[in-house]
């Protein structure tokens, strides 16, 4: 008996041994574990989107504190990071988790099991308002959720309000000079939803106080605005505010990969659902457990989230659609809304569905149809008919750049296409909220990230906005130009940040190139290896050899 117990232990000192040596040493012996790099999804100069092997880049100072935050608050017990290498992970999350995106992180945040969903790919996916909402009051935007509300990291002040020349003033308070300077000619306004409730968006660095006077402005409710005596003031700290700059990091490694993600690559239709009442149910419950945080029950955008959100939720009321391939001033067909809803808005509240099966987006694209009375009296015009795109080349997008100012996009665009232009401050929308132009130079193209789609944009203007239709102004040579330019403006950049890309020219010359072929991460272009991983075939046209590929 003494010999078998001996044996026991021996065995389990080894099982023991052996799990530390092949989990702890082992992996630390494998090159690709310290290695930096990752596969990056990278915007060319001619508009296509290719990979290449890229330092990751570490965290900044408020994002290392948010993740921080992040560690200090459980996140990580729901929230895994890591997307696996089996069947469906990467056509639900996004590309399969590669060793250099974890270069920075110690501890690693790989988590426990999934009850909430995987961050890895997170980063760029919903706005920063969003992710201040879902924070404050998760089922405010997701209304079945069961994460857990962190309003300790958000400071409340409940003050009460008095009305003076039509508009709402918020009574002198000494707690108000920590958050506001209260300069009288600098007007900071303040949506707040009907139960009160008021989201003040922090300062960049998350830094109090703002400079300017909070003033509540209540146009969100047209002629039926809500009694209010008292509004609360919904102020983020920074330790929240360091939250959001990390969440919004992740993923952002591998750069434009969104771009090229075929789950939310919805092709433009020209589709009828057949409506009936078993769609029209479906559909209202999808509404309610889906849309209504945002939207609010009557569809008019006034959900209890809206206070949060910039730009503010659509309302269907009106029946008035940004993104369409019918002319201008028509709405949109059920293809359009139903691209909407799978691809999302990038860079606002409004998510990718394309999670939900597609009878349930069937279905609530048919109940949001029954709020404005628009579909009742009126049919979609034809859809407008987009050739195929001119073959991409640097004369075109030199073209391009002049037209882009003799066009004055630069007037609120900015003349980098950062947003910045001198018109853009004053912009509004039809519904006279601030509305801010696209930067062009993060590629969070709203309407769709490819040729076709900033061409279509361009054709059709964007209803509600102060974007119009170039169609009757430019001809169509004209507008691919500007569109290949617009989507140059984005090349070699960071799209968390950017900021350009340090990518060696010899690269760049090899990425731009038709015949280069880098369209999955496993073709990666090494920059590294670019004197022997580019040659030249017996045509004398060059061909990347890739690592990981032999010849």
């Amino acid at each position: 008996m003494r010999s078998i117990g001996s044996l026991a232990v021996g065995a389990g000192f080894f099982c023991v041994t052996l799990a530390m040596f092949v989990q702890g040493f082992l992996p630390a012996m494998i090159p690709e574990s310290r290695s930096k790099q990752v596969s990056r999804a990278v915007r060319t100069d001619l508009g296509d989107v290719k990979w290449v092997r890229y330092d990751a880049v570490d965290y900044t100072p408020l994002e290392r504190l948010g993740r921080g935050v992040y560690i200090r608050e459980g996140c990580w017990y729901c929230h895994s990071q890591y997307v696996r290498p089996v069947t469906g992970e990467d056509l639900r999350w996004g590309p399969v988790s590669e060793a250099g995106e974890y270069a920075y992180d110690l501890p690693h945040l790989f988590s426990t099991r999934r009850i909430g969903p995987d961050l890895t790919r997170v980063g760029l996916k919903y706005g920063d308002d969003w992710h201040y909402a879902h924070h404050f009051d998760p089922r405010l935007v997701v209304p079945d959720s069961i994460m857990p509300s962190f309003k300790w990291l958000y400071t409340q002040l409940r003050l009460p309000v008095t009305k003076a020349e039509g508009d709402l003033k918020l009574a002198q308070s000494v707690e108000l000079l920590s958050y506001f300077t209260m300069k009288a000619d600098v007007q900071i306004p303040l949506y707040p939803n009907p139960a009160g409730l008021t989201f003040v968006p922090p300062p960049a660095d998350g830094r109090w106080p703002l400079d300017g006077t909070p003033v509540i402005d209540l146009k969100g409710f047209g002629d039926k605005p809500p009694a209010l005596t008292a509004v609360t003031l919904v102020l983020p700290s920074l330790d929240v505010v360091g939250l959001v700059k990390y969440v919004q990091k992740l993923g952002t490694n591998r750069g434009v990969w969104r771009d090229v993600f075929e789950p939310q690559a919805v092709s433009v239709s020209v589709m009828t659902i057949p409506s009936s009442a078993d769609l029209l149910d479906l559909g209202r419950g999808v509404y309610k457990t889906r849309c209504i945080g945002c939207h609010g029950p009557k569809g008019d955008g006034n959900g209890p989230a809206a206070t949060f959100l910039s730009p503010r939720p659509r309302d269907f009321t009106l029946g008035v659609f940004k993104f369409r391939t019918t002319p201008s001033g028509s709405l949109p067909t059920d293809g359009d809304l139903y691209r909407t809803v799978t691809r999302g808005v990038r860079w606002t509240a409004m998510p990718t569905w394309h999670e939900l099966p597609d009878k349930e987006r069937f279905a609530v694209v048919t109940y949001i149809k029954t709020l404005s009375t628009r579909w009742k009296d009126e049919t979609p015009e034809p859809p407008a008919v987009i050739a195929d795109p001119p073959k991409a080349s640097p004369a075109l997008v030199s073209r391009g750049k002049d037209l882009y100012q003799k066009a004055k996009c630069f007037q609120c665009h900015g003349e980098s296409g950062k947003g910045d232009g001198v018109s853009a401050p004053d912009l509004r929308d039809d519904l006279k909220f601030p509305i801010r132009p696209a930067d062009f130079t993060r590629g969070q193209f709203k309407g769709g990230s490819t040729v076709r789609d900033v061409f279509r944009t361009m054709t059709l203007g964007l209803d509600g906005t102060p974007m119009p239709s170039f169609a009757d102004s430019m001809s169509d040579e004209e507008r691919w130009a500007i569109s290949y330019y617009v989507l140059s403006l984005s090349a070699w950049k960071d799209p968390l940040t950017g900021q350009p890309l340090d990518i060696p020219a010899g690269a760049r010359a090899a990425l731009n190139s038709h015949d280069v072929d880098a369209a999955h991460p496993r073709q990666a272009l090494d920059p590294s290896r670019l004197d022997r991983g580019v040659v030249h075939d017996g045509q004398g046209k060059p061909r990347a050899l890739y690592p990981g590929i032999r010849e």
